[in-house]
């Protein structure tokens, strides 16, 4: 698997990982035997992947404890990040929330430190500086090596710099979701500050499995109904509704013969493009299959040239968000 680094100052990491949203068991459908996602873990540690992200919210902690049991007796194979939230889901992020939030997650991961501690997104009536304060006692502490960032903007980040270097920061991109690619990405990059794209296929949309009379369940935040109805931004066309749906798997029918020229899926595909955005250090792919969770690895393993980066750009141009 192909590694990069995580800025300018942190480790070195593979450039797909593990994402532990799915692992909370909660909010995508049935619920799935607890031993499967151990399974899928470890599925990608053995195919290189180097490190895991989950966080706190995720199951509200069932996904770390998850994480934990996966990683007992291979602490020494893999990094595992992890992020704390604002206490309308999470523990809170003023300072001495943040302080309490690593220590239970520290136990129900079974370990003494983690690797990189994010917060998982901003909360605009608690002072940032007062929160990234407190994130960088955790390094000083030993509770973290590096602090970073989810679904944070440019404005948010400079504010977090003089405070304590932001070492990554973790926000949505993939072919159907492009917003950070001409604006953050170059600038980020010139920061030496990394980044880790979530939802790289779109959560299911570009995984290549989904048919265009696709329904989900109302245990499914995809469905966005009943209480994910709040999901739905007013005026925002939702993605899994069925005409976004069939265009988009339309798309994928492209992208799949695309990808047997290059002897891969639609999903390595996918997963690939946002590897060779500018900027990009990693992406994440969760899944509670260890097949799907091995075969992600291999968009690791690969290029796409800019003609088929091109390519792609063009097939999803009238999907972007």
């Amino acid at each position: 698997m192909e590694l990069r680094p995580l800025g300018t100052n942190g480790p070195e990491i593979s450039v797909v990982g593990y994402g532990g949203w799915q692992a909370g068991q909660r909010n995508w459908g049935a619920t799935q035997p607890a031993n499967q996602a151990v399974e899928a873990i470890r599925a990608g540690i053995d195919a290189g992947m180097t490190w895991i992200d989950t966080a706190e919210v995720y199951g509200d902690g069932t996904s770390e404890r998850t994480v934990g049991q996966a990683i007992a007796g291979i602490r020494d194979r893999v990094m595992v990040f992890t992020k704390v939230a604002p206490d309308d889901e999470g523990s809170g992020i003023r300072p001495e929330q943040i302080h309490r939030a690593i220590d239970a997650s520290l136990q129900r991961l079974g370990i003494d430190h983690v690797d990189l501690y994010q917060v998982h997104w901003p909360d605009d009536d608690v002072p940032l500086e007062e929160t990234w304060g407190a994130m960088a006692e955790l390094v000083a502490a030993g509770k973290t090596r590096w602090i970073g960032v989810s679904n944070f903007d440019r404005e948010r980040i400079e504010r977090c710099q003089p405070i304590h270097p932001v070492a990554s920061v973790q926000n949505e991109l993939s072919l159907v979701h492009r917003d950070d690619v001409a604006g953050l990405l170059p600038w980020l990059a010139e920061q030496g500050i990394g980044y880790l794209a979530y939802s790289p296929l779109g959560s299911g949309l570009l995984g290549g499995t989904l048919t265009a009379d696709q329904r989900f369940g109302d245990d499914d935040w995809r469905s966005g109904r009943g209480q994910f109805a709040s999901e739905r931004t007013e005026g925002q066309e939702w993605p899994f509704d069925p005409e976004p749906l069939a265009r988009t798997v339309a798309a994928m029918g492209q992208v799949a013969a695309l990808g047997e020229t290059f002897g891969l899926s639609p999903a390595q595909v996918a997963l690939r493009w946002v590897l060779e955005q500018p900027g990009v250090t990693a992406a994440i792919a969760g899944s509670l299959s260890a097949a799907h969770t091995a075969a992600n690895t291999v968009a690791g393993t690969t290029r796409l040239d800019a003609g088929t980066v091109a390519s792609l750009d063009a097939i999803f141009a009238h999907t972007v968000t």
